[in-house]
């Protein structure tokens, strides 16, 4: 039976989201890969459980997380039964609908009918009454954001969610979606978008602007920008890696020896900070504050380890942030 370590809350940096009373981990754990069938249930559970032990309180999903979709929160579900029935008021489980999930005209988008039936599916496959965050996984251009927002609204008024976020909406979106909540009474809690050293759009459209001034939390997704940012592309593109299969989120035409030089020399910063190139894009996403959270995934315990080690150290000097925008802003 497992037993969390005592210890567990000793190290983690737990920060405020937004003008909310939730607190999150600096580093969130995002079921996107590697909960699924055809990873050893084992595996699954011991990163679960290495993760609570370190003080990653926040477990992410979406209801199309797998392969195939709603496998992830299957296996979530699962491992809730076996090791954490006794520890959900410690937890934080979010989830979202916006993508395909099943056929039809109903399976998809931010509509009210698809968006409160696929969260009674999510909580019946985590086998949950409520969730801690719901969000809109995307913004429908079909449908009026007053409907998903309301949808939303209803999802905590019927007890199924306690906070709901958004992601992959733009500045104005959000700004939207936040007034339209706040005139529903459910406040917006947070944004989830995709953020790196390598993707600096929420910088560059102003959606980190748009979220200090709401004062809504983000989390940041992709944060290693797909594995571009760990130490597997500083010699090139490896036989088993993710820009050398079909995967149609990291194509190996994205692998250029331009950018290769760049990671090279990331890795080199990263070196003198004593920490690795995952550790200093988890680190510079985290950096100052604006983050809430950074979401990471993890096929071993261990590789969750070395991520969890980012916040070891999280400040930057204003020589090293120069250094590294020269070499991002491209």
């Amino acid at each position: 039976m497992y037993t969390p370590h005592p210890d567990r809350y000793a190290d983690m940096p737990y920060r405020r989201t937004g003008r909310s009373g939730l607190k999150l981990p600096a580093l969130s754990l995002g079921l996107w890969h590697n909960f699924g069938p055809d990873r050893p249930v084992d595996v699954q559970r011991a990163i679960l459980r290495r993760a609570f032990d370190l003080g990653v309180t926040h477990f992410d999903l979406a209801n199309n997380y797998g392969p195939p979709p709603g496998a992830a929160e299957s296996a979530l579900g699962d491992a809730l039964k076996a090791d954490f029935g006794h520890h959900r008021d410690e937890l934080v489980i979010s989830t979202k609908a916006g993508y395909l999930m099943w056929p039809g005209p109903y399976g998809e988008w931010g509509s009210r009918k698809y968006l409160l039936s696929s969260l009674d599916q999510s909580l019946g496959r985590m086998g949950l009454d409520y969730v801690d965050i719901f969000y809109s996984h995307r913004p429908d251009p079909e449908t009026p954001l007053e409907e998903t927002m309301g949808a939303l609204h209803s999802a905590v008024q019927q007890g199924k969610a306690l906070y709901v976020g958004v992601s992959n909406y733009s500045a104005e979106q959000t700004r939207e979606a936040a007034r339209i909540l706040a005139e529903l009474g459910t406040p917006l809690l947070i944004h989830q978008p995709r953020y790196s050293m390598l993707d600096r759009r929420p910088e560059d459209e102003g959606l980190l602007d748009a979220l200090d001034e709401l004062q809504v939390g983000s989390i940041a997704y992709s944060p290693l920008e797909q594995g571009l940012l760990t130490g597997r592309y500083l010699n090139g593109i490896p036989e088993d890696s993710r820009a050398a299969s079909d995967s149609p989120f990291l194509s190996a035409d994205t692998v250029t020896e331009d950018l290769v030089g760049r990671l090279r020399t990331l890795d080199e910063i990263a070196k003198s900070r004593g920490q690795s190139l995952a550790q200093l894009a988890l680190a510079w996403v985290l950096r100052g504050g604006r983050v809430t959270s950074a979401l990471v995934g993890a096929s071993s315990p261990r590789q969750l380890e070395d991520s969890v080690a980012a916040i070891g150290n999280l400040d930057f000097g204003e020589d090293e942030l120069a250094r590294i925008d020269a070499l991002v802003k491209v």
